[in-house]
């Protein structure tokens, strides 16, 4: 289990966001070398817990529960095949391209240690935009991504520190609950029913999924199983 690239984004003015700025940093680049990871603050204040990396749109991205983004290179080989084009790493806009893990398949609460650097957990699924739509030109998109179900992993910042292409990644905490990434997407995306389940996972959960399962929860007469 291993980093193939880190990949920051630069800021870019582009027709097809529907952020304030008109600018995206979607477009990412595998860095060159070592990149500094840390906690970049609240939502709505503050941007990618990668330095160097842009995030414009701070209604929707950001902050500290959604500091890194990490999608596994299997799931964007898979994504070849169906789209017919290449995609290299970053193509999704993610900060970590990874190979050997399932990260989709990963628990709320998972943590991970990148190399002998950061320790980073697992807080929720990446939610598709218009902008990412219009930065891989795939009409449909949103609908298709959605239905595939393989969204790719945000992280909080626990520890911080370097990450460079190659290093290792280990897991070093599997909560014992259910809820992965893959079900809470699933929840939030297309079965509200779900919803409930996800409060199994506890503080590790992203709050704004959180708030919204409990919501579910309360006018359904239903709680955590």
């Amino acid at each position: 289990m291993k980093l193939l690239s880190v990949n920051l984004g630069r800021s870019e003015a582009v027709p097809y966001t529907d952020a304030p700025s008109g600018r995206t940093g979607i477009a990412k680049r595998p860095a060159a070398g070592p990149v500094k990871v840390s906690a970049p603050g609240p939502k709505g204040v503050a941007g990618s817990g990668l330095a160097g990396d842009w995030v414009n749109d701070l209604r929707h991205h950001g902050g500290d529960d959604q500091a890194v983004y990490a999608y596994a290179r299997e799931d964007l080989d898979a994504w070849e095949r169906t789209l017919g084009r290449s995609l290299p790493d970053g193509s999704f806009g993610e900060n970590l391209t990874t190979s050997g893990i399932d990260v989709s398949g990963a628990k709320i609460g998972e943590r991970w240690r990148i190399g002998s650097g950061p320790v980073l957990e697992v807080t929720s699924g990446r939610i598709p935009c218009r902008t990412f739509q219009g930065h891989l030109g795939e009409r449909g998109w949103v609908k298709r991504f959605t239905r595939e179900g393989v969204p790719g992993a945000y992280f909080r910042v626990i520890e911080p520190g370097e990450i460079k292409a190659g290093d290792a990644v280990e897991i070093l905490h599997r909560p014992a609950h259910e809820v992965t990434v893959a079900l809470q997407f699933r929840a939030v995306m297309t079965e509200n029913t779900l919803l409930p389940r996800l409060l199994d996972a506890g503080e590790a959960l992203h709050p704004e999924v959180a708030e919204r399962a409990r919501t579910y929860a309360a006018r359904s007469g239903a709680g955590a199983s």
